[in-house]
């Protein structure tokens, strides 16, 4: 008998592809050492946006006329007439993930697509729904849905593909689908939770606005989700309690990396990459990581912020605010929080895959997702 390869798990599926009790070769101690470049997520995104796409379509053909054509728009789909479109639906990251959590831990892709368009519907309820709180008006480099068809009909849309997602759940015959409806509609309450929440900051004074709190908020509305698309990977892989919870722990902390830089380039990124407005959240006296890290630094910049943020927005502010952001440390305290993240997901993601050659396409799509610039 060969020896196995350190991290290699030793054990057998049951007789419903979950794996029995197994004992584990010890792998390296340390994170693993990240991809170079993005090239592998690319592919990795590019493969799941194709996999899961017609299985969108047919979730969303089912909708009644006007959600579906709403429905459509958003996803890039279809012009504000019906006529179609070649725009853009967004990178796909969540379904990547739970795609290549199944990968991963030897499950079949194949078993999981559902799992995955579940997960990209109840995001994009999420963003539907956030446009509409948030007033923003462009998404993906056209108007938002609610810009074009109204708030009612964008949040009804938005509910909607909450509805279709839980219902893939519910008709797939895979022994994991009443564990992955189950752990899904928790992430819901969750998402629905960190946005509250952070709705809420946005009327509290700046000083009375805690990191803590903000990270705690951060981890609810982004990493839950991420989480939960690399958990349900592994239940369709057949995995044990522990690994599914490993892998929750890995994309929860990616996803806290992910909302760190996200906000950062809500404030400095290029609108042109972007199709957002560049200082959007800062106008709107949103309470992001930058902001809140930068009101707790104390000293001359962080008062001056602080001061800013208690008055509505006015024009010709905006550079004023983004640069004592940036002298009040935010933009250094976010970039620097983003990799402390990444190397705890990785030390998470050792423990439910040892096998760096296995975790590489989690290990790719983790470190896309920190090194973007749009």
């Amino acid at each position: 008998m060969t020896e196995p390869k350190p991290g290699t798990k030793l054990g057998r599926r049951g007789p419903t592809g979950s794996r029995s009790r197994r004992e584990t070769v010890p792998a390296p101690a340390g994170p693993v050492a990240p991809p170079a470049d993005g090239h592998e997520a690319t592919a990795i995104l590019e493969r799941s946006r194709a996999t899961v796409d017609p299985e969108l379509r047919r979730a969303l053909d089912t909708l009644p006329g006007p959600l579906r054509r709403i429905a459509r728009y958003h996803f890039g789909w279809e012009q504000a007439d019906g006529t179609p479109a070649s725009g853009n639906a967004g990178k796909a990251i969540r379904p990547a993930l739970v795609l290549a959590a199944t990968r991963a831990l030897g499950g079949r892709e194949s078993a999981a697509v559902g799992a995955a368009a579940a997960v990209e519907l109840v995001h994009n309820f999420t963003l539907l729904h956030d446009d509409v709180m948030d007033r923003d008006a462009t998404r993906r480099h056209r108007p938002t849905a609610w810009a074009v068809f109204g708030d009612a009909d964008a949040i009804l849309a938005g509910d909607a593909l909450q509805a279709l997602a839980l219902g893939l759940l519910a008709q797939d015959r895979h022994p994991a689908s009443p564990a992955a409806a189950a752990r899904l509609a928790a992430c819901v309450v969750e998402l629905c939770a960190g946005q509250q929440a952070d709705t809420a900051m946005e009327r509290r004074d700046p000083d009375e606005v805690t990191l803590d709190e903000v990270v705690a908020m951060a981890e609810a509305k982004t990493g839950a989700l991420l989480g939960c698309a690399c958990a349900l990977g592994g239940l369709y892989a057949g995995a044990v309690a522990d690994e599914v919870d490993a892998l929750d722990a890995f994309g929860r902390e990616a996803g806290l990396a992910f909302q760190l830089i996200d906000d950062v380039i809500g404030i400095w990124g290029d609108p042109r990459r972007t199709g957002k407005p560049a200082g959007a959240d800062l106008m709107a006296r949103k309470k992001s990581l930058p902001v809140v890290a930068a009101l707790a630094s104390g000293g001359p910049a962080a008062a001056h912020l602080a001061e800013l943020y208690r008055a509505p927005y006015r024009e010709g502010e905006l550079e004023r605010t983004v640069l004592a952001v940036e002298q009040a440390g935010g933009r250094g305290w976010a970039q620097s929080q983003a990799a402390d993240r990444m190397a705890r997901a990785m030390q998470e993601l050792s423990r439910a895959v040892p096998d760096p050659e296995a975790a590489g396409g989690l290990l790719a799509l983790a470190e896309f997702v920190t090194r973007r610039t749009n």
